[in-house]
């Protein structure tokens, strides 16, 4: 019944029309989007609709939240699903949004945080994700990262942990259909992380960010902004893993 309802909803919420505004803020701050074929955009526009709808949003430590930055975080979150059938992540209630990057107290880092260079006594974080929580993300890190301004993207890298925390757990596999998928999951995903921590061990350039070989969890989110914004490289690199990130997202490359 619930799900009747759900649909019902959802079918009412894409009969709006799209707002003429997000079109521009897509072609100025959704770098990705620029490729995608007219159909794909408009799959890609209703499927933001109800993610900004089905969504509590929040401007955090003085933000006024606008609805350009909605529809910018929510074209990067919804390009992650935008080949797969997913319920718009089910375990996203909440979207908090702060205006830059934050400086936290010093305490031991969040398991999902995404640190960068010490601060004073604390350290500078851009997005988390948090199991059963919130996504916290920085305005200023999120349109670097949507124009393509910089080598990461810190809205497909939360999501993607959100994708991860799909399955109840926080272990790098996000949930799969058949123990044949996970099987060949665990055996290329791995293989390209004993790869990627070894290389980064030892001071050698990477492809992917060096923050990829804390654990598990963090490559598969460092992974999917390679496939995303890198992905030829990526192809090169790790083509098995590149294959299978590209049947898991069952979408084109978007570069």
């Amino acid at each position: 019944m619930f799900g009747w309802l759900r649909a019902r909803r959802r079918k009412k919420i894409v009969a709006e029309p799209i707002p003429e505004a997000w079109h521009r803020y897509l072609d100025d701050n959704v770098a990705l989007a620029r490729h995608l074929d007219p159909d794909s955009r408009r799959r890609l526009l209703e499927r933001m609709q109800v993610f900004i709808a089905e969504k509590y949003w929040e401007g955090c430590g003085g933000l006024e939240l606008t609805e350009e930055m909605q529809v910018t975080i929510a074209a990067q979150a919804c390009l992650l699903v935008l080949g797969r059938d997913d319920q718009l992540y089910g375990d996203v209630a909440s979207i908090l949004v702060y205006p830059s990057t934050l400086i936290t107290p010093p305490r031991p880092l969040g398991f999902f945080e995404q640190p960068r260079a010490p601060v004073g006594h604390g350290r500078t974080v851009i997005g988390e994700a948090m199991l059963g929580g919130p996504v916290v993300l920085a305005w200023d890190a999120v349109l670097a990262g949507g124009r393509g301004e910089t080598l990461g993207n810190v809205v497909l890298h939360e999501f993607a942990h959100k994708l991860d925390m799909a399955t109840g757990r926080i272990d790098g596999t996000p949930p799969l259909s058949s123990r044949a998928e996970r099987q060949r999951w665990g055996r290329v995903c791995s293989a390209a992380f004993a790869r990627h921590r070894a290389r980064t061990e030892a001071g050698w350039p990477t492809l992917m960010d060096a923050y990829g070989a804390t654990n598990e969890a963090e490559f598969f989110a460092v992974s999917t902004e390679s496939y995303f914004t890198r992905p030829q490289e990526l192809a090169y690199e790790h083509p098995e893993l590149f294959a299978l990130l590209a049947d898991f997202y069952g979408l084109e490359s978007l570069n």
